[in-house]
């Protein structure tokens, strides 16, 4: 059995797969935020959010920076390049496809048709 391995992508895409993980990309897109700020807009603890953000700064979509008592969090530089080239890749693969599927389709019908 071949196995696909890609440990940026395997990282970006654990991360990605959380509602809340998602929405603290989305709010990051707006403007940097603290931890806490992050947390009162998503009605959790500073505990609860500092988890999430951990694993948005491993896969390397979010960096922080603390000064003095704030930590502040900010997109990562990396982005998202290698996952939507990843996405657009399979995505033509699954229309190519369905193509494929649609002509099988109209052939059979077009062969019910002549009988």
């Amino acid at each position: 059995m071949v196995q696909y391995v890609s440990p940026p992508l395997d990282l970006s895409f654990a991360a990605l797969s959380d509602a809340t993980r998602r929405g603290i990309i989305d709010q990051l897109g707006r403007g940097d935020a603290s931890i806490t700020s992050l947390a009162d807009t998503f009605q959790m603890t500073l505990t609860g959010m500092k988890k999430h953000v951990q694993v948005l700064e491993r896969a390397g979509l979010v960096v922080t920076q603390k000064v003095g008592r704030v930590r502040t969090c900010k997109l990562g530089k990396r982005g998202l390049k290698a996952e939507a080239e990843w996405i657009e890749a399979h995505r033509k693969l699954f229309e190519a496809r369905f193509e494929a599927l649609d002509e099988i389709i109209s052939e059979m019908q077009q062969e019910g048709s002549d009988d």
